[in-house]
Parts: structure tokens; sequence; C-alpha cells
């Protein structure tokens, strides 16, 4: 038994070095495909393919293991590229301990394996399949995609036969297998060195210099990653009526987002419609515009968060578009898909309202790519998830359909409630007794407007109207503020509530974010001093 053990390291270690180099090539040739062609390998495939059939528990579950939502994003990738790692090792050492006595059948197992991992692939990230990040269509994506995925796989299986071909594990076709069961021969000592043995040496350096390869290009894509912004907040104070682009709050799914060539991009209407319709940039520039203030808000804006801002947006009306592809009377929802393979819907009354827009400027200049270039939904008073960035088609459907967290059991209400903050103050701040103190924040309540805001400086006893001081519009926040002037020390709660347009007081009820949004009123401990 020993020694059967023993005729089996040679052909394990090199079915392990084999499968590490074939790996690392794979890995390599899948960066430079994301990097240079957008097109995601399957380790950052597999993360949009699994979330939309977690429930939010488990999703939210994860991000408690592995550090919230980004750590769960480099956890993914990380762990995709490894599995893949050890998955190529496996297949190179089964091959190898498989040509120990037949060449032929070693061949032909690499060739099954390799063909079963890119068909398993393909058909389990089928759905998926036409994500593209540099903005390719739908049909084209996928073939893009699919071919990069083949071009992988294929250069994996001659990575591994090369390789175990050059360690003298696998003979290549019509040469006899070695008499040792694999293991090749020593060369005699004081003899030169025989061409496959200095070859077998480059295989090491080839290994060191894909490692190298590897490193590098992955450098490149984790510095164009979300993770230094994604979850960005909206400052505190001051809270500018407008918030700059770079401010404006940021939450994406991705781990590298899109980089949209407007060349290869276009938007689509089709589904239930009588003539389907596409528009490159150029025609929607082309187009009657119009510029609105809306505001934005995350349905994970905890109470008194920061998930909020307000942009000027430019663009067209989706109602025009949808018009002009014949709508179906029976058209029930809309189904929109961005060029990250997200997805979302909405109600098509919804979709036909005027304010609902598709837009290709935000604040004077066109779209930053981080906020959806070349172009984007704005649907006011509905949470930030259905305001598709790098949207590409918008689907008409005649019975309801669910988007990529819809699924997760996200709503079924996004209707943004009302809600209101302080923006100048914080739990824990200190202020002088007898002394003027401007408490200031916003409010939101949707596409319905701001009235009113109060603020209660004793915890929710008493309420006094505070002076708006932009009222933004029908569709954004109103900034306020608030002139106090305390006389007793101690400690106290201040609380702040808004009324809609349509007269509705905010809710009083404390909510969490899941699954339809928070509610509740922003209260701050302060002391007097």
């Amino acid at each position: 038994m020993i020694a059967a053990m023993r005729s089996l390291v040679g052909p394990v270690t090199r079915g392990v070095v084999a499968g590490l180099v074939a790996g690392l090539l794979l890995t390599t040739v899948q960066a430079l495909a994301r990097l240079l062609l957008g097109v995601a390998p399957p380790a950052e495939l597999v993360g949009d393919r699994i979330a939309p059939l977690l429930t939010i528990e488990q999703f939210f579950g994860l991000f408690g293991v592995f550090g919230g939502y980004n750590g769960l994003k480099q956890a993914g990738i990380l762990g995709g590229t490894g599995g893949q790692l050890v998955v190529g090792i496996v297949i190179a050492v089964a091959v190898a301990l498989v040509a120990r006595r037949s060449a032929r059948r070693g061949w032909r197992l690499l060739a099954i394996l390799t063909t079963l991992l890119f068909l398993a692939a393909v058909a389990v990230l089928w759905p998926i399949l036409s994500t593209s990040y540099v903005g390719f269509g739908p049909g084209t994506a996928r073939l893009v995609t699919i071919v990069v995925m083949a071009v992988g796989f294929g250069l994996f299986g001659l990575a591994v036969a090369g390789t175990l071909w050059l360690l003298g594990g696998v003979p290549a076709p019509g040469e006899p297998v070695p008499a040792t069961s694999g293991d090749a021969p020593d060369t005699p000592a004081g003899e030169p060195l025989d061409r496959r043995t200095v070859l077998a040496g480059g295989v090491g350096v080839a290994g060191a210099g894909l490692a190298v390869a590897t490193l590098a290009v992955g450098s490149e894509l984790f510095r164009r990653a979300t993770f230094d912004y994604d979850g960005l907040r909206v400052p505190t104070m001051p809270v500018s009526p407008i918030t700059p682009n770079g401010a404006f709050y940021t939450v994406t799914k991705n781990v590298i987002d899109p980089r949209v060539d407007a060349d290869n991009w276009s938007f689509t209407v089709d589904g239930a419609v009588g003539s389907p319709q596409t528009w490159d940039l150029a025609a929607l520039r082309a187009m009657p515009q119009t510029i609105q203030e809306t505001t934005l808000m995350c349905i994970s804006n905890g109470v008194g968060d920061g998930l909020i801002s307000n942009a000027m947006w430019t663009g067209v009306r989706l109602a025009d578009l949808i018009n002009a592809a014949d709508p179906s009377g029976d058209t029930v929802e809309v189904l929109l898909t961005a060029v990250d393979g997200y997805s979302d819907t909405f109600s098509i009354e919804k979709a036909m309202e005027p304010t609902t827009l598709l837009v290709f400027g935000m604040n004077g200049v066109d779209l930053p790519q981080r906020h959806g270039y070349p172009a984007r939904m704005i649907v006011p008073g509905m949470y930030g998830e259905k305001n598709l960035k790098w949207v590409t088609t918008v689907k008409l459907v005649t019975e309801e359909a669910k988007g990529f967290y819809e699924t997760q059991g996200w709503g079924p209400n996004f209707v943004v409630p009302t809600r209101s903050r302080f923006t100048a103050q914080g739990s824990g701040t200190q202020v002088g007794r007898a002394t003027r103190t401007e408490l200031a924040g916003l409010a939101f309540a949707g596409d319905r407007g701001v009235s009113r805001v109060e603020v209660s400086v004793d915890g929710g006893s008493t309420w006094a109207d505070a002076r708006i001081t932009y009222p933004g519009t029908q569709l954004s926040w109103s900034l306020w503020s608030y002139g106090w002037q305390p006389s007793t020390p101690g400690e106290t709660t201040l609380v702040v509530r808004a009324t809609d347009g349509t007269g509705a007081l905010q809710s009083a009820e404390e909510r969490s974010i899941v699954p339809q949004g928070a509610t509740g009123y922003h209260k701050i401990a302060v002391t007097v001093v």
C-alpha cells in the first residue's frame, strides 16, 4: 500500500501544479475580459444569480457574517475565484491520475470535464448572461459573455494538458506511457538536461508570470471597485438645496460599476407593444427635454440616516417613449432592466405620469458613471431602487413581475413615506443655556411635497412650527430651521415631524427598513449647559 501511495505522489503533484497554472490563466483571462470588455466572470455573476433568490433575512444575515454589503461582495469574489482555482486543481489531478494508465483516457477526461464545466456555468448563469458592464445590448452581451467563457475554459483545458505534458504527466497522442507509471525518469547525474526538463522548468516561470499578471489586472479592477463609495451618504452639515454630484448618496449592488460606452448602448421599449422602439443617446437628446428637481431616497435609509439627496435632472418623459411603441391596453406593469443585470418594476400608471423621466443629465452635466451614465430612470415618489441606473430596456408586461430585490421579499409598497430629520445637530450635542441655537434639517414626502415642519424640544410633549428655508418642489425635499433658546439646564430630547402637501402628518410608528422602508420620528438627545 505504501508503494501504491508513493506512486500517486508524482501525478498528484503534477496535477496540483497544472491546475494552479491553468486556474491562474483562466483567472487572468477573465480579469482582462472584465477590464476591457465589461464581461463579468462567473465568480462575479454567481452573486447576482444568487442574491435575488435569498430571503431578506438570509440577505441581511450574510451582511452580519461578512461585515456589511461591501464585505459580502469581497468575500463573494475572493471565494468564487478561490473556488475556481480549487476546481481547476481537482480536474488536473484527476486527469493526471487517469493518464498514468492511459494517455487517451486522460485527454478524453480533460475534454469532458472542461466541457461540462463550461456548460454548467452557462446553464446556471443563463438568466444573467446578458449583463454587459460596457453597455452592449442583451443579445450581443449574452453572445460576448458566452464566447469569453468558452475561450477561458478552452485555454484552461489546453493549459492543463500542456503543463502535464511538460511535467511528464500526460504523454502526447501516440506517445507511449512511461514505464514508471507516469513518473518522469530522473536525468542521470552529470548529463545535460533534456528538452522536456528545460520546458518543465519554464512551467514555474510561467506560473509566476501568470500570478503577477493576475495580481496586476486584479489591482486595477480593485481600484475601480465600488468599495470606497458604496453607501456614500449626503453630508449632514451643511446641507445644500441641490446636492453636488460628488456628494450625492450612492448605493450599488455591483463590485465594479458599469463604465458604459455610449456607442454600445441603446434604450428599447418592447414587450406588450405594437411597434417596439429603440433609441441611441443622440436620438434621445434630440427629443424635447424636461428639467426636473427630484429627491431620491434609498429604501435602506434609516430614520435620521443620510441615504437621500436632491438634484436637477434633465431627460425625456418615459410616457412619450412608451406611446411611440404603441402600448397594449392590457399592460399592467413595466419591467426595467439595466446593463448590469439589475431589474425592477412599477405600474404602467406610474410609468405614464409626466414626471417619470428617462434622464441623461444631472445638475447641468452628463450623468456621472456611478449615477447611471448614459441614462437612468427618475420615478418621483418611489424609493431609489426603482430609479434604475444604466437602464437599457423597458418591457411592458400584462401580468405582475418582480425585480432583483422584489424577489427577496421587499415591498410590496415602495412609495416613500413622509420623513424628516435633524442635520445640524446629533445625539450628544451640548447647547448653551440662554443662547440661541439654530436647529436645522430636512423633510421629504416623496411626490407629495412638504407643507409644514414642526419641532419639539421636550420629547414630543409640545410642538412649534419650524421655518422652511428651502421649500423645494412637490418632488423634492424641503430644508428647515428653528431658533431655540433653552432656559433650563439638563438633558432633553429634540423631535421633528413633517406634514406632506396633502395635509397628512408624518407617521410616528417606528418601523424598520425591512421590508417597506423605515418610518418614525427622528429624535436626538441634547444637553443644555
